[in-house]
């Protein structure tokens, strides 16, 4: 389970698919995009945001957007995440669709880890990926 916020803003015409671009990639859903006065192509959006995705939106909504759009944030409610954080490939067609190790990412293992590791707490990945690259064999004479 994941809080989310509801995210208003107001944006010329222009910038709708910026927009969306950038709540598509945080994991968002616009449910609103109305034309705001009716003239001017100014334009209302209204959208939800997991809080884990939310961080550091309004730098990258003012970067896309050149400034011209800020976000106003506010709690909306709890959401439940439908994917399993521990699921693993079982099935002859699951190793088929998704690998030995189902390599697409999991978001909900993703926020678990996030939390784990802000509050110290053991997280399964590994420290040193490639020690052996990592080590240097040459001798400084």
């Amino acid at each position: 389970m994941y809080w989310t916020v509801s995210v208003s803003m107001d944006s010329k015409h222009y910038l709708l698919c910026k927009l969306y671009a950038v709540f598509g990639r945080r994991h968002g859903r616009v449910i609103a995009a109305d034309n705001a006065l009716g003239f001017g192509g100014q334009f209302q959006v209204e959208a939800i945001l997991p809080v884990p995705e939310s961080f550091h939106l309004a730098r990258e909504l003012r970067t896309q957007t050149s400034g011209l759009a800020t976000p106003q944030l506010v709690f909306s409610h709890w959401e439940v995440i439908e994917q399993d954080p521990f699921w693993v490939p079982s099935t002859e067609e699951e190793y088929l669709h998704f690998g030995e190790k189902g390599d697409s990412v999991n978001r909900a293992k993703k926020y678990i880890d996030a939390v784990r590791h802000r509050k110290g707490l053991p997280v399964d990945s590994q420290l040193v990926t490639h020690a052996e690259k990592q080590r240097t064999l040459s001798k400084k004479k």
